[in-house]
């Protein structure tokens, strides 16, 4: 599984997060929305999970670490 949940709370993403990722990061965003996300390890993200990031918005932590993911999604 490459999405889990830090001690301090920071969902974190790491290696290469496929779409069974989708929902596991999506229960963690909805037991905890103030979390911040930590996409500096993910390898790639599949579109599932990015759908799941650009609609709850969290605060992500560093560039994306899959590069074509951070040349398109900037905020």
């Amino acid at each position: 599984m490459s999405v889990r949940r830090r001690d301090d709370g920071t969902i974190v993403l790491d290696g290469p997060c496929s779409v069974e990722d989708a929902e596991p990061l999506l229960r963690l965003l909805h037991a905890t929305p103030d979390a911040a996300v930590d996409w500096k390890q993910c390898g790639t993200l599949h579109t599932a999970v990015v759908q799941v990031l650009l609609a709850a918005r969290p605060t992500l932590v560093g560039p994306c670490g899959d590069p074509w993911v951070a040349q398109w999604l900037k905020w």
